[in-house]
């Protein structure tokens, strides 16, 4: 049986599983709007690294926990604002999985949603992806023949986050 609270019935304490409901979902809507936008393949490393970060948006700014119940395109303005190029999307992250992780600590009920979007935190920071250089092209601009220009090694998420505001774009 399913359970989305901590309970035990048997007084042992174990045996029940939460199910990571708003992780889920946010992984959902970050899948769709990734395959909607169709700019790589599902099965590459850049389109992960898109999906964890814009999972990852969608999941951290649900702050009174109705996340299954939006509705995506009321959401799209704040998702483009907190992916912008400008912002401070890593601290941003970092700041707001320190605060759930407190709340959970605090409650002392199991999170497994944030178990998991903190796995995919850790991914996109330790996983590096080889990336166009675009500090090294006058004007950062796209290089002609850009398979050819200069690349490096980059985190995911410095990746995955442009092409996630791009997917919202492009919804």
């Amino acid at each position: 049986m399913l359970h989305r609270g901590h309970e035990s019935t048997d007084g042992t304490g174990g045996g029940e599983l939460v199910v990571p409901m708003a992780w889920l979902y946010a992984e959902y809507i970050a899948d769709e709007l990734l395959r909607t936008g169709d700019l790589m393949p599902p099965t590459s490393f850049e389109f992960r690294a898109g999906r964890d970060a814009l999972a990852l948006t969608i999941f951290l700014s649900d702050t009174s926990g109705e996340l299954s119940g939006i509705r995506v395109v009321s959401q799209l303005e704040t998702w483009l604002s907190l992916t912008a190029y400008d912002q401070p999307w890593q601290d941003w992250v970092c700041e707001r999985l320190a605060a759930q992780a407190a709340e959970a600590v605090d409650s002392g009920d199991p999170a497994p949603d944030l178990d998991l979007a903190t796995a995919a935190w850790r991914w996109l920071e330790e996983t590096e992806l080889l990336a166009p250089d675009l500090d090294a092209v006058p004007g950062g601009g796209p290089v002609p023949g850009e398979d050819d220009g200069p690349k490096v090694w980059t985190p995911a998420w410095r990746l995955g986050l442009p092409l996630g505001h791009l997917a919202i774009h492009l919804f």
